[in-house]
């Protein structure tokens, strides 16, 4: 009979690498098989994500760009593509049954449509270089991506919508996200004021089935309509949420869960009077959180959190600024009751000096997990914007940040622990240019705002990657401020790791035959 040792430990690589983002590994080129018991990072082979429609309005132009960087941990030398192509539902045919004599050109304009349909929005050429593309009006579908080989490993794409003026008005980004069946969303709300959808898009080829709880500074708001709702396949489909409840409350928490499937879920956010952004997921709870990027200029900035746990949670509240860590006076704790969303006004917290939140627990030994996010107001008046800002992990090995223009971009830097040194790579541009690099260094529990490098003779937009080189984490954000009619729009992105490698036991390739 056959050893099966060595076989197991075969399978259960098979086995997480099918978890982990469903990544198909190789063998590091030129590298040797790794000693039986340790672990090998290798890099992803196949990776999707998620675009959601990107809003409501007749007015809004929406520009996508998709980048991958050059190079990978693991060295993979793979073929592949990566595309972002319309969701099925979106991009369906309309037939009509009543013209029988014209059926001719019916079936030639509905195979125009589908042709249309099926061609990528975006597709990428070769890594190191973004590559654009662009919708407009409120019927943009959302959008369904997949790379693989050379590809996937670190493969990201962002979605950044224009709206003038009208309901929702604003600069609206985001990092297009990974499907998955557990999202949490502090800092929604219900109010009068608000509209604020989820976005549910399903990349598979079966239904998905998820289910919404909404939970306000009382505990839950009950309601039967947000349960069981059906993704169909390869679609997305948005959902009101104050249409869940009758209650309003300034201060909700979003929770969104599949019952099957997996799903990419976003909250889009719009306010009479600040405009609208993206809200995404907030890191999976724990005990200390790190919300970074607060730009300097921010007039008014809204803590929200979460603990979902059957424990309250005591926090302490530690802005990281220029120069250290700091206890913002009159804003030094927070209490936030299991299952209830706590919400505390901050105002002009970083008074005209960029930095980043850390919530840590009171009481040492007493970690309640919590989510958390920012909702980030700048301007006054008419002429206010708002941004929001989800507690994320830390950049790891490396993280990406695309559509970057040659102006506007702002990169926060914290080191909430250690102080730690990181590489910033700005890449081709989409259109041509040649790519440069910077090393900063972050000194412990301080936060660095940078003008990034812009690539050489930049063409288009250009993609940020950040590599951490030695030291303790590094929290990154990205700014991006757009000026239109007098209003500088903004919008916010977190890059936590990109996940380009997975971590996989090694095993001997020892199949030898035994004797019965």
């Amino acid at each position: 009979m056959k050893s099966t040792s060595a076989l197991s430990l075969i399978a259960g690589a098979v086995a997480l690498a099918a978890v982990t983002g469903f990544a198909a590994l190789n063998e590091p080129s030129g590298g040797s098989t790794a000693e039986a018991g340790t672990a090998a990072r290798l890099p992803v082979e196949r990776t999707s994500l998620l675009c959601p429609a990107p809003g409501l309005s007749d007015l809004s132009e929406t520009a996508y760009t998709a980048f991958t960087p050059s190079g990978t941990s693991g060295g993979s030398t793979t073929a592949g593509a990566a595309e972002l192509l319309s969701s099925a539902k979106d991009g369906e045919t309309k037939t009509d049954d009543k013209s029988d004599d014209k059926s001719d050109d019916k079936d030639k304009k509905d195979k125009s449509k589908k042709d249309k349909a099926d061609k990528p929005v975006v597709s990428l050429k070769e890594p190191g270089k973004p590559a654009t593309g662009e919708a407009s009006g409120a019927d943009s579908p959302a959008l369904i991506g997949t790379a693989t080989g050379r590809f996937a490993p670190g493969w990201t794409a962002q979605q950044t919508t224009t709206i003038e003026a009208g309901d929702g008005r604003g600069l609206l980004g985001i990092g297009c996200t990974v499907p998955d069946t557990d999202f949490w969303f502090p800092a929604a709300s219900t109010a009068k004021s608000r509209e604020d959808y989820v976005h549910l898009t399903n990349p598979d080829d079966t239904a998905a089935v998820a289910d919404i709880e909404l939970y306000g500074p009382d505990g839950s708001l009950k309601s039967d309509v947000g349960e069981g709702i059906t993704v169909p396949a390869g679609s997305g489909v948005r959902v009101l949420i104050s249409t869940l409840t009758s209650k309003a409350a300034d201060d909700v928490t979003v929770h969104v869960t599949t019952r099957t499937g997996r799903v990419g879920a976003a909250v889009r956010a719009a306010d009479d009077t600040t405009g609208s952004d993206w809200l995404t997921a907030s890191a999976e709870p724990a005990g200390t959180v790190v919300l970074p990027g607060i730009p300097a200029d921010a007039t008014s900035v809204r803590l929200v959190a979460f603990a979902p746990g059957d424990d309250d949670a005591d926090l302490d509240l530690k802005l990281l600024g220029k120069t250290g860590a700091v206890t913002p006076a009159g804003h030094e704790e927070l209490h936030v009751k299991s299952h209830m969303t706590a919400g505390m006004d901050l105002k002009d917290i970083t008074r005209g000096e960029a930095g980043s939140l850390m919530l840590v627990p009171s009481e040492k030994g007493r970690a309640t997990p919590i989510v958390a996010a920012l909702r980030v107001v700048r301007g006054k008046g008419d002429k206010q914007e708002v941004a929001f800002i989800p507690a994320t992990g830390p950049v790891g090995a490396r993280a990406s940040v695309a559509d970057n223009r040659s102006k506007g971009s702002v990169l926060s830097l914290t080191a909430p622990g250690a102080a730690a040194t990181v590489k910033v790579t700005a890449s081709a541009g989409s259109g041509g240019g040649t790519p440069v690099s910077k090393t900063y260094k972050i000194a412990a529990g301080t936060t660095t705002a940078v003008t990034p490098p812009v690539p050489t003779g930049l063409k288009g937009t250009y993609a940020l990657t950040v590599e951490t080189q030695s030291g303790g984490p590094v929290h990154a954000a990205r700014t991006l401020t757009e000026t239109v009619n007098g209003i500088q729009m903004f919008t916010v992105q977190t890059l936590p790791d990109d996940r380009g490698t997975v971590e996989v036991p090694a095993a001997r390739q020892d199949l030898s035959v035994l004797d019965d």
